[in-house]
């Protein structure tokens, strides 16, 4: 079967969720490490209402966090993409863009790779205005994937989510507007 992909980076395909990515999606949502700096480990329940809140908002937005796949396999191998947030935080509402690699796809810069794609499809396709992105102050390895794709350092704050958890309620905060971005066509 042929995957249809909205998108490509050189190594990977965002396309629509199928329930057919609920195996490796929950496994992912499973792993210790995978979920280290998230209050909890979504079961597989979680895990197909994650997938149908990603259906619903493609299907109203034209974006989501995006299936993502290996070209050179096929394989899915978790998510990469923007989704539209608009809990209370003063930057509300906003679009994000985030990832979530099974750990076999950690270390092969996918995750940069795939968010300079999604940055690429939400400026030059969707025309969105601006993107946002956070994690826990802890996450340093995402806040350098922040960086690497062009994104500046807005400001540190307590996300309202993450109250009850003291370790996480912490996050750093960046963005990056449309007027800013130089996608690698036009470098």
């Amino acid at each position: 079967m042929t995957k249809q992909y909205l998108f490509t980076s050189s190594r990977l395909g965002m396309r629509a969720w199928s329930l057919s990515d609920l195996d490796t999606m929950a496994a992912i949502n499973q792993n210790k490490e995978v979920m280290e700096f998230f209050p909890y480990m979504p079961d597989r329940i979680q895990s197909m209402e994650f997938i149908e809140r990603m259906q619903k908002m493609f299907a109203e937005k034209k974006y989501c966090y995006f299936a993502t796949d290996t070209l050179v396999d096929g394989k899915f191998i978790g998510f990469i993409g923007i989704a539209y947030q608009d809990y209370n935080v003063p930057f509300a509402p906003f679009t994000d863009i985030g990832w979530r690699l099974h750990k076999s796809a950690w270390g092969n810069g996918y995750a940069t790779e795939g968010a300079i794609a999604s940055l690429d499809y939400a400026f030059n396709s969707i025309g969105l205005p601006e993107i946002y992105s956070l994690a826990s102050e802890q996450n340093v390895k995402s806040e350098k994937v922040m960086q690497k794709i062009g994104m500046i350092k807005q400001d540190n704050f307590e996300h309202p989510k993450l109250i009850d958890y003291p370790d996480l309620k912490k996050c750093c905060l960046y963005r990056i507007q449309r007027k800013d971005y130089i996608s690698d066509s036009k470098k």
